[in-house]
Formats: C-alpha cells, sequence, structure tokens
C-alpha cells in the first residue's frame, strides 16, 4: 500500500455523558476506495464529520496530507470535496451555477471560466446535457451525481461521499458505483464512501473500516472479502452475511 494520505489515530466522539466511539486508528492511502461502514447510529457520518474537520475530536489525532484537522482545518479543507448524503444543493440555482459556486467563492476565475469548468464537471459525471436544470428538475440518481461534480469542482485528491446510494433503485446505485471507480481510475481521487449499502461495498471497496455502536468502537478492518470471508466477530459476520445476531 503506497504511503497514507489520511491518518486516524485513537480517534473519539463523546457527546456529554454518551461515547459515540473510542480509540479509532487506521490509514488511507492516496488512490484507495476507503469504505466506513456499520449499522445505524455507529458513529459513521461523525467520523467523516471529523476527517473534513467539520467536528473536532474529543481525543486522538487525524491528519489529511499532514494537515491536522484541529490546528489546520482550512489547509485540511482544501484538498477534500465532499457529497453530503442529501446532496445539499442550492434549490434556487440550476445544476450549472451549483457546480460553479465553489470555482466563483475560492478562486479569482472569471465567470465564463468557472461556467466551461462546470459544464467539464458536470459531463465527467454523465449530466453534460442537463447544466440548465434545477435540482427539483432532476432525479435522485442525478442530485448525487450533481453533488459530486460539484464536490469535484476544485479538483480535490480525496473525495468523501456520505451515503452516495442511500434512496436509490438497484440500476441507479449499480451506476453510481461504476462512477466512483471510473473517477479513483482516471483522475486517482481518494474515495472515502460512508455506507451500509452492502452491495456497492462488495463493488467498490478496497478496504473497509467496520464500526459498531454497541462496542462503540471499531470492530473490524480489511478488504470486503476478507471481512466476509473470515469474520473477526459475529457482528462482522451478520453485517456480511445479512444474518440477525
Amino acid at each position: 500500500m503506497s504511503a497514507p494520505v489520511i491518518t486516524v489515530r485513537g480517534a473519539t466522539q463523546v457527546f456529554g455523558s454518551r461515547t459515540i466511539f473510542r480509540d479509532v486508528s487506521f490509514d488511507i492511502a492516496a488512490g484507495e476506495v476507503f469504505v466506513i461502514l456499520g449499522g445505524s447510529g455507529c458513529g459513521k457520518s461523525t467520523l467523516l464529520k471529523q476527517m473534513i474537520g467539520l467536528l473536532p475530536p474529543t481525543a486522538g489525532e487525524i491528519t489529511v496530507a499532514g494537515h491536522s484537522v484541529r490546528t489546520e482545518v482550512e489547509q485540511v479543507r482544501r484538498q477534500i470535496g465532499v457529497m453530503f448524503q442529501s446532496g445539499a444543493l442550492l434549490g434556487s440555482m440550476t445544476l450549472l451555477e451549483n457546480v460553479s459556486l465553489p470555482l466563483s467563492v475560492f478562486t479569482d476565475l472569471p465567470a465564463a471560466t468557472c461556467a466551461e469548468i462546470a459544464r467539464l464537471k458536470l459531463g465527467l459525471v454523465g449530466l453534460g446535457d442537463a447544466a440548465a436544470l434545477l435540482p427539483s428538475e432532476i432525479s435522485g440518481g442525478m442530485l448525487k451525481r450533481a453533488a459530486i461534480a460539484r464536490a469535484l469542482a476544485l479538483d480535490p485528491p480525496i473525495l468523501m461521499l456520505d451515503e452516495p446510494s442511500a434512496g436509490l433503485d438497484p440500476v441507479t446505485s449499480a451506476g453510481l458505483d461504476k462512477l466512483i471507480l471510473q473517477l479513483r481510475d482516471t483522475l486517482g481521487t481518494t474515495c472515502v464512501v460512508v455506507t451500509h449499502e452492502l452491495p456497492s461495498i462488495m463493488a467498490i471497496a478496497d478496504r473497509c473500516a467496520m464500526l459498531d455502536a454497541k462496542a462503540q468502537g471499531l470492530i473490524a478492518l480489511g478488504s470486503p472479502r476478507e471481512l466476509r470471508d473470515h469474520p473477526a466477530q459475529p457482528m462482522v459476520r451478520a453485517f456480511f452475511h445479512r444474518e440477525t445476531l
């Protein structure tokens, strides 16, 4: 595995008297598709927020491209594009305007150049003909793709996706899985994906980190096939084999 672009050491999150997870540690290599998985309430999205710099860890340290999420949050965010679970597109703007927005805010490029780059990003995710549409005028799968295009607007080396397949039918979900792999293969993007969708996990993940609410932390780390075929504990087996405990 190549040198890590993200390191997580002893990450812990506590809200009041409630511990979400504690002492979580792993590395993510450049160009890897790394999936954070687990059941509802285990802290998947909370860990992602820590890695983005939106939520300082209660304890532990996370670095992104050598920058600490605690003390260098602006440098961290320059390395990352984020696709939020809901898409989080602005409903009053067209897809082109949504994708152009980060370029307008964070660069000094002329408006025409921002728009041209946005068209290229929309084309990259298969939405080249939908630039003039509003978010309310497109399907759920198109919405997720548009959100990915916006996340890619500034050419970040790391893409973080929160539940990209949530609410999508199996065919649309498979298409989104294929897009994630294409972005990794063509752009060299490191992808961190939060999901509990087993088909997507098996299709895209190089490695997985599995969290568990009862254990309050990391219970398995490895490729999806390793976790499926050689489960370290009953919860891992139950997840990958869709069994009850």
